[in-house]
This record gives C-alpha cells, sequence and structure tokens, in this order.
C-alpha cells in the first residue's frame, strides 16, 4: 500500500477513486506520565512520556486508515494528512485521512513512467499468471 500526501503518484495513473477513508482515537496520557512529564516540563527540553504517546497514537490511526482502504480494495492512498484536537482538558483526538484509491504503475516508455513504475511492470510481468 502505498501513502502519500500527495495528490499524485508519480509513474503512477489512478484507475479508480473509492472515497475518504480514516482512522481516529482519542488518547489520553496515564496519570504516572503526567507525572513525570511535569517535572520535565520543568527543566524544559522534549517531554518523552508525551512524544511516545502522540507516536503511537499516530501509528494507530495509520494503521486503522489502511485498514479501512484495504477494505475498499485500495493499493494506495493519496493526500494523506493528520487533524488533532483536544477533547476536554484531558484528551486528545488523532485523525489520519486521505483518499483511498487504485493506481496502476506506467510502464516504461508511457508518458508519466519512472524508474520505479516501469521496474515494477517488468517485474510484475516476469512473475506467472496465477
Amino acid at each position: 500500500m502505498l501513502i502519500v500526501t500527495s495528490n499524485d503518484i508519480p509513474g503512477y495513473r489512478i484507475e479508480a477513486v473509492l472515497g475518504e477513508v480514516m482512522g481516529m482515537t482519542v488518547r489520553s496520557a496515564n496519570i504516572g506520565a503526567n507525572f513525570v512529564a511535569s517535572f520535565r516540563a520543568i527543566g524544559g527540553g522534549e517531554v518523552d512520556e508525551y512524544t511516545r504517546l502522540v507516536y503511537e497514537s499516530r501509528q494507530q490511526v495509520m494503521q486503522r486508515m489502511w485498514q479501512d482502504a484495504v477494505a475498499r480494495g485500495a493499493n494506495a492512498i493519496v493526500g494523506m494528512r493528520f487533524d488533532t484536537g483536544s477533547i476536554g482538558q484531558a484528551f486528545t483526538e488523532v485523525c489520519a485521512y486521505g483518499t483511498a484509491v487504485v493506481v496502476e504503475p506506467i510502464a516504461d516508455g508511457q508518458p508519466g513512467a519512472t524508474r520505479q513504475s516501469a521496474g515494477i511492470v517488468a517485474q510484475q510481468a516476469q512473475q506467472p499468471m496465477r
């Protein structure tokens, strides 16, 4: 699955647009992380507990968005974005969204082909049909 923030993928032709897909989670830091983070904030610098929470949240919403796209029959997501928001004082919403599409690599010699797409087409041609 290709996931890109651009609206197209160089070397690939969008054959079908399957609609918006997204993944969402609402998270809060546990009481221990909040306690440790409050002490780190006094001294300045990175707050590892929150960095880890945000990283894990983004990975989770990406996975959920990917699952949504696969369920629709997509092999790529274009225009992917993250969005965050606060819910009350203790919760953070993290969302990943984009457009699920079906893409085909463009063969060598065709307009828009790239070295990568031409290589993929050549590799697919060498694989036995199932």
